[in-house]
């Protein structure tokens, strides 16, 4: 169990998120950071693949913005891309990844060593199971709030 979580309200009910500090730091801290900004209340799950994955965080809900900070450098990690991990989306340049990030719902084992793995959902998937899906959604869902709270 992480000491700190994420958690994003939804409309279907609160999903925790264990942050891996351990695993991707730098990640981490900007998730935090944005959090603490309000950045992520109201930003809509624009990409949602049945059996992949739900990506987020794009605050024109296009897939083609971030927030106005640096790119992160990579922190590329061994923990495998399964249901519930949560990974930050980037370009194909590797050090690209900045506020966009995607929760897998299946096994997406390709993706390992290739993406900065920084949490995992501890409870409430099924809300994000419930997410509408599309690329994009015709009515996206979307974070309702997002928080973070200590252990």
């Amino acid at each position: 169990m992480a000491d700190e979580k994420l958690v994003l309200t939804l409309e279907g009910g609160d999903v925790v998120i264990g942050l891996r500090s351990d695993l991707a730091p730098g990640h981490v801290e900007r998730i935090k950071e944005l959090v603490g900004e309000g950045f992520y209340d109201g930003v809509k799950f624009h990409r949602v693949i049945p059996g992949f994955m739900a990506q987020g965080g794009c605050p024109q809900g296009t897939g083609m913005g971030g927030s106005s900070k640096p790119d992160l450098k990579a922190e590329f990690n061994a923990e495998p891309h399964v249901r519930g991990v949560c990974s930050m989306a980037r370009t194909s340049a590797p050090n690209s990844a900045n506020s966009q990030f995607f929760i897998c719902f299946d096994d997406a084992r390709f993706l390992d060593k290739q993406y900065t793995v920084w949490g995992v959902v501890e409870s409430g998937m099924e809300h994000v199971d419930a997410l509408p899906k599309g690329e994009p959604p015709r009515t996206p869902g979307a974070i309702q709030k997002a928080v973070i709270v200590s252990a």
